[in-house]
């Protein structure tokens, strides 16, 4: 039986997939430049020396093309999104997909330029490099990460709101990939004695994915979701969350 929590999500995406279908690809290339351009002067990117980005699908969401060739030709150690067959993992409590998601190195832009697009025209990295690339969860049975964690993550979602202290929410596709992926992020790279995650997490998003304050557009929240630090919106707006609980993301839950 579906909870209200999840048939509040699904409304809310059904509602946000119909806004961005009247947007224009002429808008959507307008906003995705302007994000392009807010990035490059916004410190936690332009300091950034690891960094993941999703790559983006052909059309209704911002386009990260210029984000991920800036982020090569700057020097960057950029880590993109691959999706694989789940294994046995008792980290992962959602359970919601027979696949998971983590992060892998993208060499530099021939490598970029050289991936092929899936079905939803998203590049993708082929499975049979991945044993190549650096990868930046460990092992389920490995005790923690052996390598460098990420300065910034970078991620698409289908609408963005407030909590009531001020902190960004994400709603994403209902699939679980991102929430899974940080959830086990921050299990593995929490500082000892602390639990301080220096990682910065934002979303991309056009402005019309950005929900109001009314209650029918209130990102509902459950137990495995968590807030990011902010927006930066097609406006070229960055939106920072205000609330404590994102300063330094520790275990504090919240987004979507």
């Amino acid at each position: 039986m579906t909870s209200p929590l999840t048939a509040a999500k699904k409304r809310l995406r059904i509602m946000v997939k119909q806004r961005l279908s009247a947007v224009s690809p002429e808008s959507i290339t307008a906003q995705s430049r302007n994000i392009f351009e807010s990035l490059k002067t916004f410190e936690p990117y332009a300091r950034a020396r690891r960094i993941s980005i999703y790559l983006s699908m052909p059309s209704g969401e911002v386009q990260t093309d210029a984000i991920v060739r800036h982020a090569l030709a700057s020097g960057k150690q950029v880590f993109v999104p691959y999706l694989h067959k789940s294994p046995p993992d008792p980290l992962n409590a959602l359970k919601t997909a027979d696949r998971v998601m983590n992060m892998v190195h993208l060499k530099d832009v021939q490598d970029y330029e050289s991936l092929e697009r899936d079905r939803w025209g998203i590049p993708s990295i082929d499975p049979a490099t991945v044993h190549q690339r650096e990868r930046i969860l460990a092992d389920p049975d490995a005790d923690h990460a052996d390598h460098a964690g990420l300065d910034l993550m970078l991620m698409p979602g289908v609408a963005f709101g407030c909590d009531e202290s001020g902190n960004f929410l994400r709603l994403g596709h209902g699939k679980g990939f991102y929430d899974h992926f940080i959830n086990r992020y921050l299990a593995q790279r929490r500082s000892p004695g602390t639990g301080e995650i220096m990682t910065r997490f934002y979303a991309l998003a056009l402005t019309e994915q950005l929900l109001s304050d009314c209650p029918e557009e209130r990102i509902p929240m459950e137990e495995h979701d968590r807030r990011i630090h902010g927006l930066v919106l097609g406006s070229g707006e960055i939106k920072q969350s205000s609330g404590r609980a994102t300063r330094h993301w520790d275990v504090t839950r919240g987004s979507s």
